[in-house]
């Protein structure tokens, strides 16, 4: 096979596997095998680079800067659509379309309406050739090297295409990539993005093509422009199903309904759905799904007479910052919350809205007596977006945040690497206390078998327990006066408490929930000190030289050790009788690990042990225990069941271990 003829039948499997990824959402190969494929094809046209195309797939790259977008003038301009903010203007709409068109019942297409940016695809001979924004609907801005950056708009079309094809769409930026891109954001000191659709429109009108490629664009169309071929589907949902045989992604919520009663039956559907979509969205579109009808209503002077887009209630309002108030979180973090003068946001009243963290307040500078605007999407917490410097008052001064606990009184304490400052009261802190207290009689902790949520929280409610060592001072009448509490339940709920007592140095260690010491990291610490005593006086400088813990985990530790509040509830958790053998300690250092450095994965239902029981059994022997499957992973433990994870670790070729195999590894 000749070298053009080998690039060319990469180009084309890889197209393939974009169309399935991208369009179909049902890939056929995994991550590291497309990988391959591209990594392949880049070589060849490294190689040989007169081959290299403008429609191949590596050319997704940026290109150089551009001093200022040029113009370009849309062939048929990109309008703009009616909007319905109730459901009587909805059948207002209907209602006049029917009249139009002489007929009671009609068919409509409804969409969710994208919250990005519009902008138009032009391809000629099935090759993408310019894309546009919306501008002023007659004229938008070039920004073709821009898009060609988003994996999901195809370089060249598929199949049997038109010569000349207009796509209209939106640009999006997903939840999820939106978060992470803000996280990047804060972590390089640089300002954050208020929502999506600013995110989405900034990273597409780029001057730089090389910053547009870094930014988790998507692109879903919804309408044609110009095209050359006339004989179209007579339907638009018709039209949506043939961009996507072109290759073109479209919603895969859209969705065809009959007259009003389908258009707001449908509306209430993704109204419902908003927060749990992968993308924002602000209204529902409906559109005439029959081409002649729409043909017949025609447009009015900026609008087309056959859709029209029915609003969601607005997420965003003015109002008035009252306060900041300190919360203590579970894990004591300290966050910053803003009371304010009730206002609706989205049909929802809001008296409150997070503000993240002092690094935020700072950057938006927000201060007590601000206008602000509150934002508040879905589910999610309403949050500040920005304050109206031109409504400040004139002796307003900047907020910092206590450097003690407000519950507690404990030192805050704020590290480095972290943008969050948290209180280091620990098993000390009220507001920490309940999670602390479930934490603490966990099965994974100190196992304390019949003591669980619902009794915690009561004790936590009646005052009875501020801290683990109250939980063995309590009496028998004190445990059956709880609700659906008795004396037989009362003794096993003491049997158990006193069961607990005998446990190990690394259980006892990870049931004090000092931030950052999972299980794993409680076995290294138990394996290195010989004693509680000599771990409360480590550095940090000697706890960074222990394997696998690094300079933040070391702080956290540190400063746990060195608050009295926590050294005294040791010490009387102690001094009640629980204990632990110092030959554990020994018999661990001294004996080798017969699965050091190695890294599993379970999956799966077992039925010889617990999933816990299994995670501890591993990482005795010195093994890793990861949730998730990557090329680095060793094993695959698969019980009955095995899902998604089986599959991955057979297209990774990862060594599969079945329950029996497994058992029989661990030497049990």
């Amino acid at each position: 096979m000749s070298i053009l003829k080998q690039i060319q039948q990469l180009r084309t499997e890889i197209n393939e596997h974009n169309y399935h990824y991208y369009v179909l959402d049902n890939p056929k190969i995994t991550d590291s095998e497309y990988d391959l494929l591209m990594r392949e094809l880049q070589t060849l046209e490294a190689n040989y680079p007169e081959s290299i195309t403008s429609d191949s797939p590596t050319q997704r790259v940026g290109a150089e800067p551009l001093s200022a977008f040029a113009e370009i003038i849309h062939t048929i301009p990109m309008l703009s659509l009616g909007n319905a903010f109730d459901n009587t203007e909805v059948y207002d709409f209907a209602e006049r379309a029917t009249e139009r068109l002489q007929t009671k019942e009609i068919s409509y297409i409804a969409e969710p309406k994208l919250d990005g940016l519009a902008i138009s695809l032009r391809y000629e001979a099935g090759l993408l050739v310019t894309g546009a924004t919306r501008g002023n609907g007659h004229q938008g801005e070039n920004v073709t090297q821009n898009v060609k950056t988003i994996k999901n708009i195809p370089l060249c079309l598929r199949g049997q295409y038109p010569e000349i094809l207009e796509v209209r769409g939106e640009v999006v930026m997903p939840k999820a990539g939106f978060a992470k891109l803000n996280q990047q954001q804060v972590a390089k000191c640089e300002k954050i993005f208020a929502n999506p659709r600013n995110a989405a429109a900034g990273s597409l009108r780029q001057l730089d093509s090389n910053v547009t490629a870094t930014r988790p664009l998507t692109f879903y169309s919804y309408a044609i422009g110009a095209v050359s071929e006339a004989n179209l589907p007579k339907t638009h949902s018709g039209i949506l199903h043939q961009l996507q045989e072109w290759g073109l992604p479209v919603a895969q919520q859209n969705q065809v309904v009959q007259d009003v009663k389908g258009c707001l039956q449908y509306y209430q559907t993704i109204l419902a759905q908003r927060a749990t979509l992968p993308f924002e969205i602000d209204g529902v579109v409906y559109k005439i799904n029959d081409i002649e009808q729409q043909e017949i209503l025609g447009y009015i002077s900026k609008a087309p007479r056959w859709a029209i887009a029915h609003k969601f209630p607005a997420q965003e309002a003015l109002t008035q910052l009252l306060a900041i108030e300190i919360q203590v979180g579970r894990t004591g973090a300290i966050t910053p919350v803003a009371k304010l003068a009730p206002v609706n946001v989205g049909g929802v009243t809001v008296s409150h809205a997070t503000l993240h963290n002092q690094d935020e307040i700072r950057r938006k500078d927000v201060r007590i007596n601000d206008t602000v605007i509150v934002r508040r999407a879905g589910d999610v917490i309403p949050e500040v977006v920005r304050v109206l410097l031109e409504k400040r008052p004139t002796d307003s001064q900047p907020f910092v945040l206590p450097n003690k606990c407000p519950v507690c009184d404990s030192a805050v304490v704020r590290i480095a690497e972290e943008a969050v400052a948290r209180c280091t009261g620990g098993l000390f802190c009220p507001a920490q206390r309940q999670q602390a207290l479930q934490h603490y009689v966990s099965r994974q902790a100190m196992d304390i078998d019949g003591l669980g949520k619902k009794l915690v929280v009561q004790l936590v409610e009646n005052n009875l327990v501020n801290n683990p060592a109250d939980i063995y001072d309590l009496s028998h009448e004190q445990w059956a006066g709880l609700e659906r509490m008795g004396d037989k339940s009362a003794d096993n709920v003491m049997a158990s408490i006193d069961k607990s007592k005998a446990t190990t140095l690394a259980r006892f260690l990870y049931a004090l929930g000092i931030r950052e010491v999972g299980e794993s990291t409680a076995n290294i610490l138990a394996e290195q000190f010989t004693s509680l005593e000599q771990l409360e006086l480590a550095s940090e400088h000697e706890l960074q030289q222990i394997t696998d813990i690094g300079p933040v985990v070391a702080k956290h530790i540190a400063n746990f050790f060195q608050q009295p509040h926590n050294i005294e509830i040791i010490q009387r958790l102690q001094a009640i009788g629980v204990h632990w053998s110092t030959k554990d300690s020994i018999t661990q250092i001294l004996t080798e690990p017969t699965l050091a450095g190695k890294t599993f994965v379970l999956t799966g239902t077992l039925l010889q042990m617990n999933r816990n029981e299994a995670k501890s059994s591993l990482q005795k022997l010195g093994a890793k225990v990861s949730g998730s499957i990557s090329k680095n992973t060793d094993y695959l433990v698969a019980g009955e069941k095995s899902g998604s994870k089986l599959e991955k670790a057979k297209n990774l070729g990862v060594a599969i271990l079945e329950e029996a195999e497994f058992i029989e590894l661990l030497g049990k």
